[in-house]
């Protein structure tokens, strides 16, 4: 008998969270797990605390991430992309307020 762990953990919904793979049951995307776990250095337990998961689901994430590393990490990489374009094309307000 196989058991077909991920497929519990990780669900793909074209309708929540823009069509990326997140946590069955919360809105939390395998993207999330992955900057916070591996980009910021957060651990397992600190995440699942963090946001009521378990650390099968965190663990799950972490292993669907490695499994399609190079689409999350090209998604993650559009998202900063993206970001920067629209902090360029938005320029801060503080500065002028600062002024007044």
């Amino acid at each position: 008998m196989t058991v077909q762990t991920l497929d519990r953990y990780i669900e793909i919904r074209p309708d929540v969270a823009g069509g990326k793979p997140k946590i069955t049951g919360h809105r939390i995307t395998v993207q999330s797990i992955v900057i916070w776990h591996e980009w910021m250095g957060h651990t397992a337990d600190d995440i699942a605390t963090e946001y009521d998961l378990t650390l099968a689901e965190i663990y799950a994430a972490l292993a669907y991430y490695y499994d399609n590393r190079q689409a999350i990490d090209e998604s993650i990489k559009a998202g900063h992309a993206f970001v920067k374009e629209m902090r360029q094309k938005t320029p801060s307000k503080l500065p002028y307020k600062l002024t007044q």
